[in-house]
């Protein structure tokens, strides 16, 4: 399994266990809002805070030095759902950063070419 279907399998269950495995100890998340960077321990409480919840993930692309992903995610505080394009950096086969960008969807929003 690559690292980023183990990380994504293991976000979606709420197994911090699992991702406490996939994470490097010198993990760093740069997320796009507020200005902050988390570490391994901050990750790993907001992933079993059932705070966000995600689909139509996908793997874009992932080699063992770095991946980049795609999804739609939802927030349990009633924020707007975004588009997060997620990039990775991998060492000793875990992931040791995180930075993601991210567009919000408005309630209305269709794909182009959709009814």
């Amino acid at each position: 399994m690559s690292i980023i279907a183990a990380y994504n399998e293991a976000w979606d269950t709420g197994n911090t266990d699992a991702l406490a495995e996939i994470l490097h100890d010198d993990f760093v998340f740069n997320p796009h809002v507020g200005g902050m960077t988390m570490g391994k321990s901050d990750l790993l409480g907001f992933a079993g805070s059932n705070a966000v919840s995600s689909e139509n993930g996908r793997i874009l692309f992932e080699n063992a030095e770095i991946g980049v992903t795609h999804t739609v995610v939802h927030f349990s505080n009633g924020s707007t759902s975004e588009a997060v394009l997620s990039f990775m950096r991998f060492k000793d086969g875990k992931i040791v950063s995180m930075e993601t960008g991210a567009t919000p969807l408005s309630d209305d929003y269709k794909l182009v070419g959709s009814d």
